[in-house]
């Protein structure tokens, strides 16, 4: 393929076997060149500064803590966080909900899907009342055989996506649009919302300092790797960022 890191090849053998990592990505060869390129940046940066470790991902680690340095949190960042994120730090806080499922599959085209799952939405805003039975006709999810009940849900039952949009909801509240997730498109209702009650700012100070040296670590190692990509010299591929799994 032609591509090469400040003259080291990436050769095509190299990322057939990177391919078996990335099966599941939107475009697994071009997420594998990226991944292979960024490393091998990594790779040759810590053997340029003198980094050892056991393994390749042992000196990457390495050479991100050497060269990485991150600022603690300080109290002002740590009530502002805390301020602005009440949900993250609330006691009990629950949802009542139901949904109908619109499961992707093969078989099924997703344009269709979408049609289909808009369609059942429709007849929702104007016949609310027929939730639990268009649930049982249309749900792909065991819950359609009791009208799409998901009982009473705590934070962390469900995939993050569902439950951001659920516990934005107010009781009773029809949600406008699909919700898309890992496993299709749901019509949502949020039958009941039962507020938490927020933890006291001392009991979760340490929790939220570590969250944001978390979030100020990953913008670093990112930032970081934007610089020695800029000043590679990488052939044959555009890098759009350094966006990696490496950096997660």
């Amino acid at each position: 393929m032609g591509i090469s890191v400040n003259g080291i090849e990436i050769t095509d053998s190299a990322i057939e076997q990177e391919l078996t990592h990335h099966q599941k990505a939107g475009n697994p060869l071009k997420q594998s060149v990226h991944e292979l390129v960024l490393r091998t940046v990594l790779l040759q940066e810590a053997e340029r500064l003198g980094i050892t470790g056991e393994d390749d991902d042992a000196r990457i680690e390495a050479l991100f803590v050497q060269e990485v340095n991150v600022p603690e949190a300080d109290d002002a960042a740590c009530e502002t966080f805390y301020r602005n994120r009440p949900e993250l730090f609330s006691n009990g806080d629950l949802v009542e909900a139901r949904h109908i499922l619109f499961q992707v599959t093969p078989s099924v085209s997703l344009e269709f899907l979408r049609a289909t799952a808009e369609s059942v939405l429709e007849e929702l805003k104007v016949h609310p009342e027929r939730f639990a039975e268009l649930a049982k006709m249309y749900s792909n999810c065991p819950s359609g055989a009791v009208g799409g009940s998901l009982g009473q849900l705590t934070r962390g039952q469900t995939v993050p996506e569902f439950e951001r949009f659920v516990f934005r909801m107010a009781d009773g509240e029809l949600a406008g649009r699909l919700l898309e997730t890992r496993f299709g498109l749901h019509i949502v209702q949020v039958v009941k919302h039962i507020d938490g009650t927020q933890l006291p700012f001392d009991a979760v100070k340490a929790q939220v300092a570590e969250n944001l040296m978390q979030q100020a670590w990953q913008r670093g190692v990112h930032q970081y790797m934007q610089i020695l990509v800029g000043k590679s010299d990488i052939q044959g591929v555009t890098l759009e960022g350094a966006e990696s799994p490496l950096v997660q």
